[in-house]
């Protein structure tokens, strides 16, 4: 698959940036789309279970952080709240998750997953841990702890 590179001839660059930065693709563009499929791999490996990667990893979150806000959740996630909550509507809907108003103040809305839910993670945690072997089989440890480490250095990587 070919990615258009634009060249420093091409686009016009600021007098304080290196010609080097000018002589690759875009990175942002890059990574979103390599986010894209992976999420597309991941999904296609977890659709027997009815769940989204995005909708398993939120799960996953939620569990580790039993009543999290959604304010929090949003954060730990690095994602808008009004996408968590748009996302959380669904899980609820399924009865995968319960939101409950917090009692000091019913703004706040703290995030539980059901038993039901619960059982939805166990039965895909599987199906997620072939994707894992399938990109560790692909990328190698080495490759992943190397990617990882370098994303790292942009800004906090969270566990999904």
């Amino acid at each position: 698959m070919y990615i258009h590179v634009y060249m420093a001839d091409n686009i016009p660059k600021p007098d304080d940036h290196s010609p080097e930065a000018f002589q690759f693709p875009c990175l942002c563009a890059a990574i979103r789309r390599t986010g894209r499929i992976l999420t597309k791999r991941y999904d296609s490996y977890l659709k027997p279970s009815g769940l989204k990667v995005t909708q398993f990893s939120m799960l996953a979150n939620i569990i580790r952080n039993p009543g999290i806000a959604v304010s929090e959740l949003a954060d730990l996630l690095v994602m808008d709240q009004t996408t968590v909550t748009r996302n959380l509507q669904v899980l609820e809907k399924a009865g995968h998750i319960r939101l409950e108003p917090e009692e000091k103040d019913h703004r706040v809305k703290r995030v539980d997953v059901t038993d039901l839910g619960k059982a939805k993670v166990s039965e895909a945690r599987p199906m997620w841990e072939k994707a894992q072997s399938d990109v560790l089989r692909i990328l190698g440890r080495e490759g992943i702890d190397g990617l990882l480490g370098r994303l790292a250095q942009l800004g906090t990587i969270t566990d999904a």
